[in-house]
């Protein structure tokens, strides 16, 4: 007996060897009926045959689908009995169209799956953008006297200055209606964002001994307007940027940063010009041992890669105009579309290796260090401590074992905390201190710095 033909909205998968093809089906139904059902155990002509059925065979089938479809779907997954024969039955729906399997858009064109034509795919997100209301135009929950008239003056200052606006501060109504930041007498969510106390919004930045997310050398949060994240972020990745002096016959030194201190600000800028605003995860700084992450909570459109808008062949894709047209008219950010590309070209300036990666739940720019260490006259410093410093256990050999484990950990890494003592020591921050301080007057090692940003080296 057979169940009946395939159609526009039913597939059949004789097994879950063919899930793959299941998955495929799945998106090309979504994307042009918004639901539909995949059964496996069942031919194509709907002859039941069946299939050996598990707990690991339904969990496979659901992880496969949360793995390789976007955007995420929730699925009805079940074992069901047809005709005597067990079934996998996958009930489905969604209309956050385009869905994407492996990367690519499908369409279902009668019982068949098609790969989704470029046309088809602009036509899709166009209809998608035009749907939806963007979240930096809706209604703010703050009121006018919550903007802090300060840095509105400010911004129309800068804006002034970079010839974008013709118009001078006058008062906080008669500006925010100019920059069609209202709704009728409400705020619009871009005034929130840029220019009110009291803000929601934070950076979270972090510093590691490696390139693992393991050992904390200092952690950090901050709340603030944009442009104050900004400036904040900015100022944490330089402070712990390596740098060099360069002298090129003036009076003048010039320091030269790692990273081009304009390709870290474009990225920052663009962290929160993109940033998913309708979830609640923030921002976030990372410098870890061999590279610096910038992420931001915003997935990439759809269907396009870094490499579509860095070799400019797509146009420039908002997920909040409204927020970038105000970034631009301070000149926060040059112009619509060349973020990625202007990191690029200022990275590849200054030879420094950059990464855009696209996250399942996000996007980050990955600018990677340099391979060595140098100091303040650009001069690249040993690999390890005990290139330049004799052996300290000849010096003393009465070391007792802790102060051996901080030792050896600072023959191989420049510089050891109060922190990294408790992790390795797996002793209290109190005991750890007690350890350092005993060192530091031992003249084993020396402290730099004050509090949190103290750290001990040889």
């Amino acid at each position: 007996m057979k169940l009946g033909r395939e159609t526009e909205t039913i597939e059949y998968k004789r097994t879950t060897g063919e899930l793959k093809q299941g998955i495929i089906s799945i998106v090309a139904i979504l994307n042009k009926h918004n639901g539909g059902e995949l059964y496996f155990g069942v031919k194509n002509d709907g002859s039941v045959d069946g299939q050996d059925i598990s707990d690991k065979t339904l969990r496979d089938v659901s992880q496969a689908i949360a793995n390789h479809i976007e955007p995420k779907i929730y699925p009805d997954i079940s074992n069901v009995v047809i005709h005597n024969r067990d079934c996998i039955r996958v009930a489905f729906e969604g209309s956050n169209v385009p869905y994407f399997a492996y990367g690519r858009a499908y369409l279902r064109v009668a019982d068949e799956d098609r790969t989704m034509t470029p046309n088809e795919l602009e036509n899709y997100i166009l209809k998608k953008n035009a749907n939806m209301t963007e979240w930096d135009s809706e209604s703010s929950e703050k009121t006018i006297d919550d903007v802090n008239e300060e840095i509105l003056k400010d911004y129309i200052g800068r804006a002034n200055a970079a010839g974008r606006i013709g118009y001078t501060y006058t008062d906080r109504l008669d500006i925010l209606k100019r920059l069609d930041l209202l709704n009728g007498d409400n705020i619009k969510n871009t005034v929130q964002a840029m220019f009110c106390d009291n803000v929601n919004l934070e950076v979270q930045m972090a510093t590691f001994a490696t390139n693992e997310r393991l050992t904390f050398l200092d952690i950090d949060r901050k709340r603030g307007t944009i442009n104050e994240l900004v400036e904040v972020a900015e100022n944490y990745i330089k402070q712990r940027m390596r740098w060099r002096v360069e002298f090129d016959g003036s009076i003048q030194r010039k320091e030269i940063p790692e990273v081009p201190i304009e390709a870290v600000r474009e990225a920052l800028v663009n962290s929160y010009c993109h940033k998913d605003y309708r979830i609640s995860q923030n921002n976030y700084v990372s410098v870890f041992k061999d590279f610096i992450e910038i992420y931001n909570p915003g997935t990439f459109p759809a269907g396009l890669t870094p490499q579509d808008f860095i070799e400019g062949s797509e146009q420039s894709v908002h997920r909040n105009p409204l927020l970038a047209q105000i970034l631009y008219y301070s000149k926060d950010i040059e112009s619509f579309g060349t973020g990625l590309r202007r990191i690029m070209e200022l990275c590849q300036e200054a030879d420094v290796k950059v990464e855009f990666k696209q996250l399942k739940m996000g996007f980050s720019v990955i600018f990677h260090r340099f391979d060595k260490e140098v100091d303040m006259l650009g001069r690249v410093m040993p690999d390890k401590a005990t290139d330049i410093i004799p052996d300290i256990t000849d010096l003393y050999p009465d070391m007792k074992p802790r102060e051996t484990v901080v030792v050896e950990y600072l023959k191989t890494n420049s510089f050891i905390t109060n922190k990294i003592v408790c992790d390795l020591l797996k002793i209290s921050a109190e005991a750890a201190k007690k350890l350092l301080q005993s060192m530091v007057k031992k003249e084993m090692i020396i402290a730099e710095g004050e509090n949190k940003g103290r750290r001990y080296k040889l």
